[in-house]
């Protein structure tokens, strides 16, 4: 199942007064990894800048995937944890934050569910089995986003 971000309301980056989001008026869209489910506070197309609130059940997994640029991660309620090595992990908490180098490679999970507000500047790699490279929603990433990095 492809899952596109709900943008329909979404006003041009060109806009110069400040955008309000009710976000108790939103709906939560399920993403394509069983227990997550997100609602997009921020999409700006032209950059793939996005900030988005998201909620994971108990023991739901976003699998493998790569930060292409810096990603920014504030815990509201539960967990998130990672594995960044063999033996080496971590898990954050309600009020803490965690912020990953461009480059960064991990396996996300939350051991006791939560809610998290999640910033990117341009959305994630997602490595498949298949060996595809893909975005959240499933695209294929280098059509979709390659022409957004620097050069």
């Amino acid at each position: 199942m492809n899952v596109k971000p709900n943008t329909g309301n979404a006003k041009p980056v060109e806009n110069l007064l400040s955008q309000v989001v009710r976000t108790k008026d939103m709906p939560w869209q399920k993403m394509r990894f069983p227990g997550c489910e997100m609602k997009t506070l921020l999409f700006d197309p032209k950059s793939g800048l996005a900030t988005m609130l998201m909620r994971m059940e108990p023991g739901a997994v976003l699998p493998d995937h790569e930060h292409v640029l810096i990603e920014q991660t504030y815990v509201l309620e539960g967990s998130l944890a990672d594995k960044e090595g063999p033996d080496a992990g971590i898990e954050v908490g309600p009020g803490e934050f965690v912020w990953r180098p461009a480059g960064s490679r991990h396996v996300a999970w939350s051991p006791k569910g939560g809610m998290f507000i999640a910033m990117f500047q341009i959305p994630n790699k997602f490595f498949e089995k298949d060996g595809r490279v893909v975005d959240a929603s499933g695209k294929e990433w280098d059509p979709a986003w390659s022409h957004l990095l620097p050069a």
